[in-house]
């Protein structure tokens, strides 16, 4: 009797691209208490100055979150075993100077979203109503909208802000409060849609020029790329030689300090930066969001630079001159 197994979808890079494979195979791996985690990455040829920290350091970062601070000093990937003179403080380090990196990012977005967030109420307010949001007819794809309403409905039935509590006490009709009360608590990401699908191109660039863009274009591209950073900040993913899976817009010119030069690697976070900086310039002038990046990176190797996408001469930028 031939047993059926339910097909998984596995991935291998090749020269002409991604072959799919379907196999079956069952994961057998065991659980492994720390100080034997510590001991196999000793057999590998992981260094450890101190084991004793080094055990504390794994009962409060997670094997699997640090592997991907070490995997970069793996000289197999298959066995996992490593290069000479790789240290797990060098994987800690890593992991520290992510930490702050993610820092200084999540707080540069969070600006950008409040401004956001106050500018669609504003401009699409005074074109369109207190409800405009409500309107199929103002929206690109019916179906985008009515996903965005669906979402809308949720994060208003879940919030326990007083302003939407003491509206719902007094008014019944119609069924959402006014947009300057809705876009206060839904998400980033629902934020996003509704710019994208919204058809008056005409209040976008008012939105955009409002950011010292010249096209409603670049900020739709980099809000959409800003969410999914936003989300990886959330979830304190890895960020600093991450592969994101959507590119922002690099325009050759802008109207303040830019970059000359784009990166080689688009989809690394040298990208997600450049936006962030510009946009952050144009909502606080007095930020310290570059200064805080290029401290960070000062004197940190030419590999570490390659790795998130840095050109060579990135420091020279107008845009990263403080």
């Amino acid at each position: 009797m031939h047993h059926q197994f339910p097909p998984r979808l596995s991935t291998m890079r090749t020269t002409v691209g991604l072959r799919f494979l379907y196999r079956y195979m069952k994961y057998s791996k065991q659980p492994i208490d720390i100080p034997l985690q510590l001991a196999m990455l000793k057999q590998r040829g992981l260094i450890f100055r101190n084991e004793d920290v080094a055990l504390e350091q794994l009962r409060s970062i997670s094997y699997f979150r640090l592997a991907s601070y070490w995997k970069p000093m793996e000289q197999n990937a298959e066995a996992h075993t490593f290069h000479n003179e790789s240290y797990f403080e060098d994987a800690i380090n890593m992991y520290l100077f992510d930490k702050k990196l993610r820092a200084l990012i999540f707080s540069a977005i969070q600006d950008i979203e409040i401004a956001l967030r106050t500018r669609l109420i504003h401009f699409f307010s005074l074109r369109h109503g207190a409800f405009w949001f409500m309107n199929a007819e103002l929206f690109k794809d019916t179906h985008i909208h009515q996903t965005c309403l669906d979402n809308i409905r949720k994060e208003i039935n879940r919030s326990n802000e007083e302003f939407l509590q003491e509206h719902f006490a007094k008014y019944d009709d119609p069924e959402f409060p006014p947009v300057w009360k809705v876009l206060e608590v839904v998400s980033f990401g629902t934020l996003s849609k509704l710019f994208y699908n919204i058809k008056d191109t005409e209040v976008k660039k008012a939105v955009a020029k409002s950011f010292n863009l010249p096209q409603y274009l670049y900020l739709e591209s980099w809000i959409k790329c800003a969410v999914i950073l936003r989300n990886a900040c959330a979830h304190h993913a890895r960020l600093w030689n991450k592969r994101f899976p959507w590119k922002p817009q690099l325009p050759k010119d802008l109207p303040s300090e830019w970059i000359s030069n784009s990166t080689k690697q688009p989809i690394k976070i040298y990208s997600q930066l450049c936006y962030l900086a510009y946009l952050e310039h144009s909502i606080n002038p007095n930020s310290d969001f570059k200064n805080g990046i290029v401290n960070l990176l000062r004197n940190k190797p030419q590999e570490i630079l390659r790795a998130m996408g840095f050109p060579a001469n990135w420091h020279s930028e107008a845009l990263w001159q403080c």
